[in-house]
């Protein structure tokens, strides 16, 4: 639901804004698109996450509801941007940030769980489980604009993410450290990027990415998409408010694709705002 209201938002904002921005003849607006940009910021969000460790039927393991992770994170967020050719159409991104947490509690079901050996062990209702569930991700894109105005920047994405994704049960007093597992997911991507001049010191932000690939043994999607507010009050300096929604689904069964060593499956979305301060040049 959070996901086609975030939809919705969007539609009506570029229904609607884009309109009276390019229909506004008597405003002179700053259209230079920057050369380099540095954003800096906070990013608020609401999490989900699921995972089965091994191959088999066994228990998909809600993160939040079951073992006590933190539903709700802030976290820092840094990216960066250049437009590398003369006439701005090619542009090279960059952004980092992390959602690293722990949890305690006594479970309420019974958990199984597939050891790399293929032996199976369940960890039994009202046990102490200690887990933890660390993801750092790391986005590269290259864009053209295919569409560039004085108002309107619109561009085809071709990116790529790495995430590395280390978690893992503890069981107290039953097992030890049973269950960690962790893998890198290099997903590349392909989008859309529209950014648009509202006014003078005024911007939308926006953007979508999707990715989805079956290879022998492992299967994996991604989609993500982002819009912002900005507002440059000064020179080099400007503001923004967005929001930010990604969705990530992975299953693999061995070491056939790269980067992979892993058995079971990973669930993660998330989404949140995000308040940022924009160096540009």
């Amino acid at each position: 639901m959070r996901y086609i209201s975030f939809i919705i938002i969007l539609s009506l904002i570029f229904a609607v804004i884009p309109v009276r921005a390019l229909s506004s003849d008597n405003d002179e607006l700053d259209t230079l698109w920057e050369t380099y940009g540095l954003n800096l910021g906070i990013f608020i969000s609401d999490l989900n996450t699921s995972f089965r460790v091994g191959s088999g039927i066994g228990l998909d393991v809600d993160a939040e509801k079951l073992l006590g992770l933190d539903s709700t994170n802030s976290v820092f967020r840094i990216g960066g941007l250049w437009r590398f050719s003369d006439n701005k159409r090619h542009r090279l991104d960059f952004s980092w940030f992390a959602f690293h947490r722990s949890g305690s509690k006594s479970i309420t079901q019974d958990i199984q769980i597939e050891k790399r050996d293929g032996n199976t062990i369940i960890i039994p209702a009202d046990t102490d489980v200690d887990s933890f569930f660390d993801i750092d991700i790391y986005q590269g894109a290259y864009s053209y604009s295919f569409l560039q105005d004085d108002r309107i920047d619109l561009a085809a994405i071709f990116g790529i993410y790495v995430m590395p994704i280390d978690f893992g049960i503890k069981a107290s007093g039953f097992v030890s450290e049973e269950g960690q597992q962790d893998f890198i997911a290099p997903l590349p991507t392909v989008g859309l990027r529209l950014d648009i001049a509202l006014a003078p010191k005024w911007f939308l932000r926006s953007g979508t990415q999707v990715f989805y690939l079956e290879y022998e043994q492992y299967k994996g999607s991604l989609l993500t998409f982002y819009g912002a507010i900005e507002y440059k009050p000064w020179k080099h300096i400007g503001f923004g408010l967005g929001l930010d929604s990604f969705k990530i689904r992975a299953e693999a069964d061995g070491e056939d694709y790269p980067l992979i060593d892993f058995r079971g499956n990973i669930e993660f979305d998330y989404f949140g705002v995000q308040f940022y301060t924009r160096l540009f040049f």
